[in-house]
């Protein structure tokens, strides 16, 4: 089997931080691995900068164009057009800055695993760079199932490795949607988990500089205002228009979960249609639950207000 390892990278006006993160991928002490770019139409020195990257690596550089749809299609654009051997695949953020031993860390913790769908992924470093202020990110508490994905994602994109076989699955499952992923990363934890598949958390340090700026995709939302923002989000619907979202390119993959995860998911649908008592018990025979008592609890009060 081989070790090599395929890193997918969406790049959108990343000038500003790019060169650092490939120089932390080009001093990997997990020498054998090759980079996928897909540019979603950036208008800075991008293209310039991937270019030169590529003049230094010519043989483990491929570069293409993204859909410009968002970042969760510019990676599933990366995931669908995979070579059919891809080996391992990994996930990288144009912004971020990884320790030398991240790509070998995680095919060692996937080692043993071969003929299972697994993922790997693990914590960060909340890196804001012009303090240099560190702040480790949350680790899960709970076990890593379908019924805690399809409310909420532990793996974290940039964190995330998949073995072999979770690479099939995932190239095999993004050629069968053709509706838009909130997030890829996502996604792919309820792929995995929903397929029957394994996730390996990575216990060790963490050894990415996730890096903190106001262009951030995502971000990490971390300290009260975040959490804040989050409530008010999900009191006008943002978390429900997610929950939609996923649910619907999981309707479209059906097939390939596991019997368990069809029903599971197919009652957290009508729960969703339901009245408030029907809602409840209907979630109740599925047990969602988020990764601490706090999170879960914020679940059932906004299913109880039909936010979900």
């Amino acid at each position: 089997m081989t070790n090599t390892v395929t890193i997918l990278m969406g790049v959108l006006n990343g000038a500003k931080w790019l060169q650092p993160q490939l120089d932390s991928i080009s001093e990997q002490d997990h020498e054998d691995w090759v980079l996928r770019f897909s540019d979603d139409g950036s208008t800075d020195l991008s293209s310039q900068i991937v270019r030169g990257f590529s003049d230094r690596f010519p043989t483990r550089i491929h570069c293409g164009h993204g859909p410009r749809k968002g970042f969760g299609d510019n990676y599933m654009r990366l995931i669908r057009n995979l070579p059919e051997k891809a080996g391992y695949t990994a996930f990288a953020d144009q912004d971020d800055v990884w320790s030398r031993e991240k790509l070998g860390r995680a095919v060692a913790a996937l080692c043993g695993f071969e003929e299972t769908p697994t993922l790997y992924c693990g914590q960060r470093w909340l890196w804001y760079p012009k303090t240099d202020r560190r702040i480790k990110s949350s680790r899960p508490n709970r076990d890593f199932e379908f019924r805690n994905a399809l409310i909420e994602n532990v793996a974290a994109g940039n964190t995330v490795m998949l073995n072999p076989a979770a690479t099939r699955l995932a190239r095999q499952a993004s050629r069968m949607i053709t509706q838009p992923v909130f997030a890829h990363d996502w996604w792919l934890y309820q792929l995995i988990t929903g397929a029957g598949g394994k996730v390996v958390y990575d216990s060790g340090p963490p050894c990415i500089l996730y890096r903190q700026h106001s262009a951030n995709a995502i971000g990490a939302g971390h300290g009260m205002s975040a959490q804040i923002k989050r409530k008010t989000g999900v009191l006008k619907g943002n978390f429900a228009m997610r929950i939609q979202q996923n649910l619907a390119v999981l309707g479209q993959i059906r097939s390939l979960l596991t019997e368990e995860a069809r029903h599971d998911l197919r009652r957290f649908e009508l729960a969703r249609k339901a009245a408030l008592q029907q809602r409840l018990l209907l979630l109740n025979e599925v047990r969602p639950y988020r990764q601490t008592p706090v999170g879960t609890l914020g679940f059932w009060g906004a299913a109880s207000l039909g936010q979900i």
